[in-house]
């Protein structure tokens, strides 16, 4: 049974941990932090302060209850505070865009390791913007491109990327007009395509994510096949390409990029361990 919220003269440290049993009885995954995240949120406070915050107000204590019960339909975090922290910076996210994940964050890690300076990098699949943001506001020297497909998607990397020096582009990444004019002049190409098998079991939270963003037919290998093959046309000779995929492609994922033209074939897991995301060399 969730746990009730305490009357509205209780504290804000009182509130935050009756909300952190209801949270936990709904099985998400982090109720404390979330509780302290949402409490943060409607209130206005760090969360250093709320660990010494009096009495919410009425109102306060509401809206709180009100985002608690969407949390624990398993609602996204990301949805109820309208961001995703994502490296150094925070991305708005909501309904109609994937919310960035952790892991994601590794495949920026190689990627700046890869990056030449005043490198050009295309990031497909863009999403939110997540991936280009990082590097644009990270090696300002560099010059990136982001495509995203979805026009609902779009509207959210527009907004991310306003101001980085990034060029959002909407158009289908895998389809041979788009951006060809840079055919045989990128340094690097990142993407974090759809690749869920679409009979592989996700957590509640995935379901709120748009499905095209998530899912991918033929074992969740449709859009990473014809990406690769259009990552080796963008790259210059001696050009990386590094693109994340489902924890079952750990062998497939390498292979793929063998075929496509790609050297210095790497798998690469993410902090779990699981196989998180591939990179390779062209020519």
């Amino acid at each position: 049974m969730a746990a009730e919220l305490p009357e509205a003269q209780a504290t804000w440290p009182q509130a935050v941990a009756a909300a952190a049993k209801r949270l936990e009885a709904a099985g998400v995954h982090s109720p404390r932090n979330d509780a302290e995240l949402l409490a943060a949120h409607v209130s206005g406070l760090t969360r250093t302060r709320l660990l010494i915050a009096g009495a919410p107000t009425a109102l306060q204590l509401a809206e709180f209850d009100a985002l608690l019960e969407r949390r624990a339909s398993r609602e996204p975090l990301q949805h109820l505070t309208g961001s995703a922290a994502f490296r150094y910076g925070e991305l708005a996210v909501g309904p109609g865009v994937f919310v960035p994940r952790p892991e994601t964050e590794l495949l920026v890690d190689w990627a700046l390791e890869h990056l030449p300076q005043g490198g050009t990098v295309i990031d497909a699949c863009s999403g939110s913007g997540a991936i280009a943001y990082a590097i644009a506001t990270e090696r300002p020297d560099a010059t990136v491109w982001a495509i995203e497909a979805d026009p609902d998607a779009f509207e959210w990397l527009e907004s991310n990327l306003d101001g980085t020096g990034a060029t959002p582009v909407l158009a289908d990444a895998t389809a041979a007009a788009t951006l060809n004019e840079l055919d045989g002049a990128v340094d690097l190409v990142t993407a974090n395509p759809p690749y869920v098998p679409f009979e592989m079991e996700v957590a509640p939270e995935v379901k709120f994510d748009p499905h095209g963003a998530v899912y991918a037919a033929e074992a969740g290998l449709a859009v990473i096949q014809p990406l690769a093959m259009r990552a080796a046309s963008w790259l210059k000779p001696g050009g990386w390409f590094g693109f994340e995929h489902d924890d079952t492609h750990g062998a497939v994922a390498p292979e793929i990029l063998g075929v496509s033209g790609f050297t210095e074939t790497e798998d690469h897991d993410d902090l779990a361990g699981r196989p998180r995301f591939a990179t390779g060399r062209l020519g």
